[in-house]
């Protein structure tokens, strides 16, 4: 199935970014990435230069650790493929500045629906461990879950990666209806 708009999730290294790179290769479209990622440390710059090198030639990089949906409207045309990677730092990006979460969350979905061209986004699911110790790690995770449910329900597939395998989550056509 053809689609538009597709959000891929998983937890720390599944395999999710590899994932998306391999949708937005796969189509055949000039391919950008949006990279959200603020490289302020040595570990972090060899991070970003390894998926930079795993990446190859051939994609476009966009650094735009807070305005993806400004970037996302300037860059999403026919015959191109964005691929935004990834939501979970551009959240934490917007937390450290005290953003408007809900309005800036409003802003990427309007942006998806208005895309000129496919536009694939990878988050973390972040949701699935231990509560954190801390009011701003729970603030964090509990802002990671509702940004995820809120892209989740603006794109037309989602993707969860788990162990490098991954599950369609939407559509879903082997969901039988449930009625009470």
């Amino acid at each position: 199935m053809r689609c538009r708009s597709v959000l891929v999730t998983g937890g720390a290294r599944s395999g999710k970014s590899s994932h998306a790179e391999a949708l937005v290769s796969a189509s055949g479209l000039e391919r950008v990435y949006l990279a959200t990622s603020v490289a302020e440390d040595g570990e972090m710059r060899a991070r970003v230069a390894r998926h930079v090198e795993a990446r190859g030639p051939g994609w476009e990089t966009i650094e735009e650790p807070l305005d993806i949906a400004g970037a996302i409207k300037t860059r999403s045309a026919p015959g191109t493929a964005v691929l935004v990677d990834c939501l979970t730092l551009w959240l934490s990006n917007l937390m450290f500045r005290d953003a408007d979460l809900p309005a800036e969350t409003d802003r990427l979905a309007a942006a998806l629906q208005a895309a000129g061209g496919p536009v694939v986004l990878v988050t973390n699911e972040v949701g699935s461990g231990i509560v954190p110790d801390n009011a701003l790690a729970r603030r964090f995770r509990d802002e990671q879950g509702r940004l995820n449910r809120k892209i989740a329900a603006s794109v037309e597939a989602v993707v969860l990666v788990a162990c490098g395998l991954p599950l369609v989550l939407k559509p879903n056509s082997l969901q039988p209806e449930i009625t009470l």
